[in-house]
């Protein structure tokens, strides 16, 4: 395998969350009375909202106005948590174990907060099945940056802390932000093909279905490697 270490993004990679994200941003914004029409789903998708706010609030934005509902917005998604056990990818458990045992180095870098994250790597439910915080050496949340995904700045930090160049890299990803930043960040990017959401993902190196057709993929470089 050329790969030394694989950087998966959450939301739309290792669960199935972006249609109640949807749901969760109208119902916040509709109780608000804020209008989003004007953007679509991968506007969202990807980023991290408090990049977003002068887009939605358009001609009545002000930083602290837009503190205020970002401060609103992390308390509504406290009381309103996604159900992480149940949209987690069926074949999430699969390649994370084949890549344990491959020793390939594994981070997770992820736009969402990282109060999200940990609700989907902390829920005792998973941990007990899949033990899934045990196989990230590093995980890594936007909220860490002053500007996230296209901004490569999360993937080229997480490299880093890794210990691995661009080139030993790949990054698994399926929205346009964030297949912008791993391009940026010098990568590999296979991206996970959206047919729900219009994502542009024409810059990704290579669209796959699943993430296992990710695993059979890297396991035919390998079975190559060895016969090269």
């Amino acid at each position: 395998m050329k790969f030394k270490a694989v950087i998966f993004d959450m939301d739309g990679v290792l669960v199935d969350t972006e249609r109640y994200y949807l749901q969760r941003r109208e119902e916040f914004f509709g109780g608000h009375g804020i209008s989003i029409s004007h953007l679509t789903p991968s506007d969202f998708i990807g980023g991290n909202m408090k990049d977003i706010w002068p887009r939605i609030l358009q001609g009545s934005f002000d930083e602290e106005k837009a503190s205020e509902l970002q401060e609103d917005y992390e308390q509504f998604k406290e009381n309103h948590p996604m159900p992480y056990a149940e949209l987690l990818f069926s074949d999430v458990p699969d390649i994370l174990e084949f890549l344990r045992q491959k020793e390939v180095k594994i981070a997770l870098a992820s736009s969402s907060s990282m109060f999200d994250i940990k609700q989907m790597l902390d829920i005792k439910q998973m941990l007990d099945i899949h033990q899934l915080s045990s196989y990230f050496e590093v995980v890594v949340s936007g909220n860490d940056f002053k500007q996230t995904k296209p901004n490569p700045e999360i993937y080229q930090s997480t490299m880093k802390k890794l210990g691995v160049t661009p080139s030993e890299t790949l990054i698994i990803e399926d929205s346009e932000k964030g297949i912008q930043a791993g391009e940026a960040a010098g990568a590999t990017v296979w991206a996970i093909e959206d047919k729900r959401f219009g994502m542009n993902q024409e810059k990704a190196d290579l669209k796959v279905d699943s993430l296992t057709a990710i695993q059979k993929l890297l396991t035919e470089s390998s079975l190559k490697m060895i016969k090269a």
